[in-house]
């Protein structure tokens, strides 16, 4: 088109419905031009270049017609620029000092349209200065996946609303206020709080999931105030998911830590660092000489930085232990050495032809993920899926077999045989080919471009190792690559830096299992929600004799910890994160900490050197990534998806089980104290959701309640939850998900569940 062309050359030609990722609308003309031999100003959005073509964007004619249009865009806009959000940000303001009339030739009253409700991330009081660009309904249909926002009425009775007074329910519903070229859509928990010339812009990287969007962080004031997406083609595009967006607001809440504690006769007293950090040294100094220092275990979530968690292995190993682990919600460990990673750019999901998705609750797991894969679908891609519940993905898929967790392995054994059968080779394990299997192992054996993909349930499945086994196989026969959708914002990074057991400690499993540690040193760990079983994580940090939390937030931790350290968030600390891809991405502090915060890296440092331990003399975080990731050329061969594991395919089928999908905004600490991610549709209560049959069986009617029970460490263990029906779920499976508070009683992810009427 003539717009794409100009832009490429230089040429600025002034547009609002005309984004570059959406489909072209041309319904706002503002991009009109003069183009020799037409006989009126044509829309450059929408007019295709041909050869020899001479288009004029600065004739009279062309600034004429413009300038017409501004015109008409002013007639009805509200003259409120002084409180408007979008204040200093606008297209519509821009242009108009550029194209707009210093007086309106109109009279008559301007419209008003009436504000809507859409949630609490979505601001649409000021709906009187949308100018009908529809970006945000293309948006919503063609990036999202779901058109939430629509047309209503005619000409200038013309409104965007939701239909039957819906939310706006998206993952990615926060892209919208980027979009709008007018203050018409703005961010809710932003809103009147600043004006956008009083911000300083500074880059960061998203702590969350794997993709590791690019962010601008809004400052002012030493507060973090807005996040906005920074384009980057090849990870983020010009996207966010909500809680990259969103999420900031916990880092301003009233649950952050400020001051060192260490409890005292079961009572917390604030302390200075010095005295806390003594009390720790000598505290794993005793321990080790006394009960042998592999009884000391240190703990850390995947949402920590490269430098944190290759400096937290060296401080273990310095101690003479190897019980060191990342590794949360895993219940099998046999995997093979090597980090595993995306095993392809993250911008060649978007160009795949062939997709089979593993175990993966897709769009809460991975948004930006999800994103390209629909964009794949929409050229044409097949994706298939094999999984334990039919979450509408919102793209169309080819074939989906959904199954009970036990028998994820052998619906991916079936694939492996259907594959073994196409081409006359031996299957590498026993399996039926059914109809879905053939149309899946089909769909692998067409196509030039393909991947098979494990998800976050796939990683943390108890035959995880099995599922590799077999994806390789059919990866290897059909010459599609092999990925982990890896879960968190360092999976990668923590593979990469050892922060792993490297000669037969214990591993997170064992240490949770409460395998006769004495000491357990937690780096933003909350066992009661991180980990594949709370219960027996909480018993196993209540039988230690010291732990130690290395936290930003009041916990839990006051109940079983002895000393609480607080540690900078994300926007308080320069660190680097390894993405999916292996994407090695270093970030700066864009905030001082808050109180007495410290980066956890430089907590870590002062505690190795007052342990006398070798190899702590660091003065800057660019010396530890250096020391931690070594040479980055030499990155990319460690990353390695091979496995060796023999695959086993019996697994225990008896009553139900428990199918445990963690809520996009229970994931970390951060997103758990987001209010206004906590007040969404996604940030509801969990339920438990029951198949048709064993609904009938207990006679449940809507809004029932039902007691969850499962066998944990000391005995049975319990929830009470509101009950659902889902009628897609298998006849022995029972959807119950964990990392919140409401489930945070019960036992292992993928256990064998009781369910009875409350």
């Amino acid at each position: 088109m003539v717009i794409r062309a100009a832009e490429e050359n230089g040429t600025f030609i002034p547009h609002f419905c005309y984004h570059k990722k959406l489909s072209i609308a041309a319904n706002c003309r503002m991009c009109l031009v003069d183009i020799e031999k037409a006989p009126k100003p044509m829309p450059a959005c929408a007019t295709p270049v041909t050869q020899g073509m001479i288009v004029r964007t600065k004739s009279e004619k062309a600034v004429k017609a413009q300038q017409s249009v501004m015109e008409f865009l002013l007639i009805n806009h509200p003259l409120d620029c002084p409180i408007c959000d979008q204040g200093g940000e606008c297209q519509l303001q821009d242009l108009a000092v550029g194209y707009g009339g210093s007086a309106s030739r109109y009279k008559e009253e301007k419209r008003v349209v009436f504000h809507k409700e859409v949630g609490p991330l979505i601001s649409m009081e000021e709906m009187s200065r949308c100018i009908q660009c529809t970006r945000c309904v293309r948006f919503g249909q063609e990036i999202a996946g779901v058109m939430e926002l629509g047309m209503a009425h005619r000409g200038e009775h013309s409104e965007i609303t939701t239909f039957v007074g819906r939310s706006v329910d998206s993952e990615l519903s926060g892209n919208m206020i980027d979009i709008c070229p007018v203050g018409a859509l703005t961010s809710k928990p932003f809103r009147y709080s600043a004006r956008t010339w009083e911000l300083s812009r500074r880059k960061s990287v998203s702590p969350h999931d794997a993709t590791g969007a690019n962010l601008i962080v809004q400052v002012k004031n030493g507060k973090v105030m807005r996040v906005v997406p920074l384009e980057n083609e090849d990870v983020n595009e010009c996207w966010i998911a909500d809680r990259d967006r969103f999420s900031y607001e916990a880092l301003n809440s009233d649950a952050r830590l400020t001051k060192p504690m260490i409890k005292q006769g079961g009572q917390w007293a604030e302390v200075e660092w010095t005295v806390a950090l003594e009390y720790v040294a000598h505290g794993l100094k005793c321990i080790a000489k006394e009960q042998g220092a592999n009884t000391i275990g240190a703990l850390a979530t995947e949402h920590s930085t490269v430098e944190e968690l290759f400096l937290l292995s060296q401080l273990v190993r310095g101690l003479g232990s190897d019980n060191v682990d990342t590794r949360l919600r895993q219940a099998d460990f046999t995997t093979g050495a090597g980090a595993r990673w995306l095993g392809l750019p993250i911008a060649e999901l978007s160009t795949l032809d062939r997709a089979l998705v593993v175990g993966s609750f897709l769009r809460k797991d991975h948004p930006l993920f999800a994103s390209r894969l629909r964009q794949a679908a929409k050229r044409g891609a097949q994706i298939t899926a094999i999984g334990g519940a039919n979450d509408d993905w919102l793209m169309p898929l080819s074939q989906r077999v959904t199954v009970a967790p036990s028998a994820w392995a052998q619906a991916l054994a079936d694939v492996a045989a259907a594959v073994a059968a196409e081409r006359g080779v031996t299957a590498p394990a026993a399996g039926s080919t059914t109809d879905a299997a053939k149309a899946i192992a089909a769909s692998l054996l067409s196509g030039q471009n393909k991947a098979i993909l494990l998800g976050n349930a796939a990683a943390q499945h108890p035959q995880a190792s099995s599922l590799q086994a077999l994806a390789q196989w059919i990866g290897e026969q059909t010459g599609a690559k092999v990925g982990f959708l890896s879960e968190s914002a360092n999976t990668v990074g923590a593979q990469l830096v050892g922060a792993q057991p490297q000669q037969g400690g214990l591993n997170a499993g064992q240490m949770l299992a409460g395998k006769g540690l004495k000491a357990i040193v937690l780096l933003g760990v909350e066992p009661e929600f991180d980990t594949a079983n709370p219960s027996a994580a909480m018993a196993a940090v209540q039988g230690a004799d010291m732990v130690v939390s290395l936290s930003s937030f009041k916990t839990s931790a006051n109940d079983y910890a002895d000393v609480i350290l607080p540690i900078a968030p994300f926007s308080e600390t320069s660190g680097t994160f390894v993405n999916a891809e292996g994407r090695v991405q270093s970030f700066h502090g864009v905030v001082k900490p808050l109180g007495d915060t410290r980066p956890a890296w430089k907590v870590l440092r002062v505690l190795g050197t007052m342990l006398g331990l070798e190899g702590f003399a660091y003065e800057t975080s660019e010396e530890v990534k250096a020391r931690a990731l070594g040479d980055l050329a030499a990155l990319p061969a460690k990353l390695n998806n091979a496995t060796s594991a023999a695959i086993n395919l019996s697994a225990s089928t008896g009553g139900l089980q428990r199918l445990a999908d963690v809520p996009i905004y229970s994931a970390d600490a951060l997103v758990r104290r987001a209010p206004s991610l906590q007040a969404t549709a996604d940030g509801k209560a969990p339920v438990a959701s029951l198949p048709q049959a064993l609904w009938a069986e207990l006679g449940l009617a809507e809004g029932a309640q039902v007691k969850v029970s499962q066998d944990g460490a000391n005995g049975a263990v319990s929830a009470v939850l509101p009950a659902v029906q889902d009628a897609s779920l298998p006849a022995n499976v029972v959807r119950v998900p964990a990392g919140h508070p409401a489930t945070a009683t019960l036992g292992a992810s993928f256990g064998t569940v009781r369910v009875e009427k409350a």
